[in-house]
């Protein structure tokens, strides 16, 4: 199953324009590059949902921590581990 997994971003860097930047998102203490282009208005702490590298939409902390929670529980953020 493909999901989308809340992370909170932890730096912003420009790599071409404001358009397109990406960023370093923390999912549970493992730490990944996502590109950020769909969440222009995102900055650094705030939580966003990611799906296939990509930030698709903002989210509220304890949506965050809830839902990343859930999918722990589940088993659906072990390939986080294995990168």
């Amino acid at each position: 199953m493909c999901l989308a997994i809340p992370g909170k971003i932890l730096s912003i860097s420009d790599t071409v324009d404001e358009t397109f930047k990406t960023g370093k998102v923390s999912f549970g203490g493992i730490t990944n590059d996502v590109n950020l282009c769909m969440v222009p208005d995102a900055v650094i702490n705030d939580y966003v949902l990611v799906h296939v590298g990509v930030a698709i939409s903002r989210i509220d902390e304890e949506e965050a921590k809830i839902t990343f929670e859930y999918l722990k529980q589940i088993g659906e953020t072990n390939e986080l581990e294995n990168k």
